[in-house]
């Protein structure tokens, strides 16, 4: 409240300020008695649109900044100062012009120098920079990275992995919690089946783990979308909004984002690139705890959770042997491999 109350008053000095400013153009052309009108209305009117429309667009600006990377932010203000020493160089000669076309022309001046300035900078900033041996390519790229944020999904909080991997540094940044994903993880805790609430639970503890435990900062994003019900679709729109990647170990959400250019950092994917490899011929110690869909069949699995097909392993249920490996298959599911004993 006391922020909101302090835009309105911010934009209503600068509104009435905008008004003074029209009400010296106008004076030029007219009366003095109606100079004076001018100079007490325009400043008047000002402030009451800054007092009337300012409320809105400071929440919207304020959001827009956060998701912004801190080197934009520089960028844009790096143009505007170099917008202003070229205006203020070219101020006065422009203000040479007769009657009041002087200031109108600093003024324009001003704003296409900015547009320029903070395009350039946007665009080339880290270049101009760097060739002005203020900012070393190490430096360059750490300003960058300082902006990388990545967006968590329901599943991949719930699955708990994402608190290793981020802890061992490979991925980085802010880690972006956005509200609705944070009230389906209630709603499931607040389930009547055990499972589901014992899930939800668990994605509340991984948060708090990520909250007091991560080297990187854990922000809630209050960002919703209206007409957007489905969670999910709310994660893609966020995402492009946001320009980051999405989190997640959902197959469905994996697709549904690529297909929109949303990038997705899939736990599956990296947990299946982890996985040692296994080459045919290859010999391993398994156990084999049960029989296989075909006859004969024993099943095993590795430390990583990878299942082993052992053809004619069922008489070995039980028992630690030898197996040789025959063949890997890679799905989109993960990896699987068929093996025989040893003979």
């Amino acid at each position: 409240m006391h922020s909101i109350l302090f835009a309105r008053g911010i934009g209503a000095i600068l509104f009435a300020l905008g008004g003074w400013a029209l009400s010296v153009v106008i004076n030029d052309r007219e009366p003095p008695l109606e100079g004076i009108f001018w100079t007490v209305l325009l400043p008047i009117v000002g402030a009451a649109l800054g007092l009337a429309f300012i409320p809105r667009p400071p929440q919207k600006m304020v959001e827009s900044i956060k998701r912004l990377p801190g080197h934009m932010v520089f960028s844009v203000f790096a143009g505007l100062a170099i917008a202003l020493v070229i205006s203020a160089v070219l101020a006065v000669p422009l203000s040479l012009l007769p009657g009041s076309w002087g200031e109108i022309a600093v003024a324009i001046t001003f704003v296409i120098f900015s547009y320029f300035g903070i395009g350039i900078m946007l665009l080339r900033g880290k270049e101009v920079l760097r060739s002005l041996g203020t900012l070393s390519p190490v430096s360059a790229g750490h300003l960058s990275s300082r902006g990388d944020r990545v967006i968590l999904d329901t599943n991949s909080i719930i699955d708990g992995r994402i608190a290793d991997i981020i802890q061992t540094g490979f991925i980085h940044g802010t880690l972006i919690i956005p509200k609705f994903v944070l009230e389906e993880l209630h709603y499931i805790a607040d389930s009547t089946d055990p499972l589901r609430r014992a899930r939800g639970r668990r994605g509340l503890d991984i948060l708090t783990k990520l909250q007091r435990e991560s080297d990187f900062p854990v922000q809630i994003s209050d960002a919703d979308f209206e007409g957007v019900r489905d969670v999910d679709a709310k994660l893609v729109e966020l995402a492009k909004a946001m320009h980051c990647p999405i989190i997640t170990n959902d197959v469905n959400l994996n697709r549904v984002a690529s297909l929109q250019g949303v990038r997705v950092l899939n736990i599956n994917e990296l947990a299946n690139a982890l996985k040692p490899i296994v080459l045919p011929n290859e010999e391993m110690r398994l156990k084999i705890v049960q029989e296989g869909k075909e006859h004969g069949q024993g099943i095993g699995y590795l430390d990583d959770g990878t299942m082993v097909v052992v053809e004619n392993g069922r008489r070995h249920i039980g028992n630690e042997i030898t197996v040789v490996v025959t063949r890997v298959l890679q799905t989109s599911a993960g990896r699987m491999i068929f093996a025989q004993p040893r003979s």
